[in-house]
């Protein structure tokens, strides 16, 4: 099985033709490069966040220190291309896609550092198979860019996940089936928001695209 099949198999579904088509459209564009800016950065940041509550995991720094890098440098480069294309970075309300994933978490530990990495590679996992669905239907330098990003957003995937697995120290198979679900219901369910993670654009919102 090839990285972006094992992907789409964790994930248990796929991002909705609708969310495609409306993805695509030039209008989107600035909504998407915007969010995806965004979305880098907090990646960066949980990142951080987790270098700073869990500082005696030697294996957990060193990775996360090296993904929040690599975040910070596709925001750069988001960053980058939306300045060639004349858009402007700004603040945009959050999508309700991480916040409901995190309605899960457990609060005390190592539950909770088991379930913040596991919601860790569902959201990495997302971004990845949203990446190559989309770059078909983009323009040649922002294809590129998409293409250019998922073997690195693959491997914090993986890293996300192993971590979990590691400090679990037993099967967390449960923990993933919850997530999956939590996660394949925020991102099927209708959503009056177009953001980079999501869900089935309603017909309003489709509508006034």
């Amino acid at each position: 099985m090839d990285a972006l099949s094992e992907i789409k198999d964790f994930l248990g579904c796929e991002t909705p033709q609708e969310w495609l088509e409306l993805a695509a459209k030039p209008e989107s564009q600035l909504i998407l490069l915007t969010d995806h800016a965004h979305c880098e950065k907090k990646a960066a940041s949980t990142a951080m966040t987790l270098m700073f509550r869990y500082v005696d995991r030697s294996d957990l720094l060193n990775k996360m220190s090296r993904l929040a890098r690599e975040e910070l440098i596709h925001f750069e480069q988001v960053l980058a291309l939306m300045e060639a294309r004349g858009h402007r970075y700004d603040h945009m309300s959050p999508a309700r896609y991480a916040g409901g994933l995190r309605t899960g978490v457990r609060t005390s530990e190592p539950g909770r550092l088991i379930d913040v990495l596991v919601i860790g590679a569902f959201i990495e996992a997302r971004s990845c198979e949203r990446f190559a669905a989309l770059a078909p239907s983009l323009d040649d330098e922002l294809a590129k860019f998409y293409r250019s990003l998922l073997k690195s957003e693959g491997r914090h995937y993986q890293d996300y996940l192993q971590l979990a697995r590691d400090y679990a120290g037993e099967p967390i198979d449960d923990r993933i089936e919850y997530f999956r679900q939590i996660e394949c219901e925020l991102i099927l369910a209708e959503d009056d928001e177009f953001r980079f993670h999501s869900g089935r654009p309603s017909a309003a919102l489709t509508a006034a695209a």
